[in-house]
């Protein structure tokens, strides 16, 4: 019997792939071993132009998304990093777009709700073992982040220990250990200077976000290029005035259409105290329209929508999410997940995107 041409080569391609099954293990050790030296020795600092630069580490709320993970926000100015409100995936997305934690000099958290700050244990820690910090990372905000910070160095105070007997001091110094608050005051209509070195500045400024208090905003501003970064607000003049002639607006936003739907949805299923807290937490959020608004009054070239709410797992739902914000504002906006990455070159007004996922 004659076999074609088609069937000799379908023979082939069965052969080729028994071939790579039965060498699975040996090829995927090559590929890993090849990829981790690569990975342990990249630094992509040194491939990043001079100026800031945007990496989302968590785009999202306490609501489970699959594309979002709890609020954090990389800020790089030239080769310093710093790490906005630390959420639940913060260390380990930033290891997924290639960034070396240990190389963090500072942490700024907004407030002091659980979804900002649940991923800083794992933070601190990765901070310190990664790259043998002998100084503890600096984490500032306004009044409370002593009691933050103090719980996370009592609650991690064992594994110290156990990182230093199992190591070594050479390798993970005790004095590296943690972190150490800095408190600052803000006052109605000012921003406040609370970091200020190598062409880099970040002011503070207050934000409504009742009944929690104080709540802050960031403005963080590298050699002529400028992002603030809302925090959790309702629809606020002090983001207005602190984004004004900025590059990037990055603003929380929730969508009372969305939230409408979760408040039927419980109600339907009897679940009386959820229905009521989705209803409490429309009250103390901006929506997708608002936040565009005060972009376009602020005068911003970009808005990225961050602090995510709800999830929008559904094709078709970031076009509802959105819905009028184009009217509302004239500049590029980006629903932002988690990986999104920013380039603000210095001595230019370009604004490139990309994903490190």
């Amino acid at each position: 019997m004659r076999i074609g041409k088609l069937g000799s080569a379908l023979i082939v391609v069965a052969l080729f792939a028994g071939s790579l099954y039965a060498f699975r293990e040996p090829i995927s050790m090559a590929v890993a071993k090849r990829v981790t030296a690569q990975r342990m020795a990249s630094n992509p600092l040194k491939d990043l132009p001079d100026g800031l630069h945007i990496a989302v580490c968590g785009a999202g709320s306490p609501m489970p998304d699959e594309k979002r993970g709890g609020p954090c926000t990389l800020i790089i100015a030239g080769q310093q990093l710093f790490v906005f409100d630390a959420g639940n995936a913060s260390a380990r997305n930033i290891n997924k777009m290639g960034f070396n934690p240990g190389l963090i000099d500072g942490i700024f958290l907004t407030h002091f709700h659980s979804d900002h700050i649940d991923g800083m244990g794992e933070l601190l820690l990765q901070r310190w073992v990664s790259n043998s910090n002998s100084q503890p990372v600096k984490v500032y905000g306004p009044e409370g982040v002593d009691t933050v910070v103090n719980g996370f160095m009592q609650a991690y105070s064992l594994d110290q220990g156990y990182r230093v007997a199992h190591h070594g001091e050479a390798i993970v110094p005790r004095s590296g250990f943690g972190a150490q608050a800095v408190r600052f005051n803000t006052q109605p209509f000012e921003t406040s200077l609370v970091f200020e070195a190598q062409d880099t500045q970040i002011h503070a400024f207050s934000v409504a976000h009742a009944p929690i208090h104080p709540a802050v905003g960031y403005k963080i501003s590298y050699k002529g290029r400028s992002i603030v970064i809302s925090g959790d607000t309702t629809p606020s003049v002090h983001v207005a005035k602190a984004a004004a002639g900025a590059d990037v607006l990055i603003h929380e936003a929730m969508s009372m259409e969305l939230m409408q739907l979760l408040q039927e949805g419980a109600k339907t299923a009897k679940r009386d105290k959820l229905e009521q807290i989705m209803k409490d937490i429309t009250d103390y959020h901006t929506s997708p329209v608002q936040a565009a608004e005060i972009a376009q009054q602020a005068q911003v070239s970009f808005l990225l929508l961050h602090h995510i709410a709800p999830p929008l797992p559904l094709p078709g739902l970031v076009e509802v999410f959105l819905k009028g914000t184009k009217d509302a504002f004239k500049g590029t906006i980006q629903v932002a997940k988690d990986g999104d990455f920013l380039s603000l070159p210095a001595g230019q007004k370009t604004i490139k995107t990309s994903q490190r996922f």
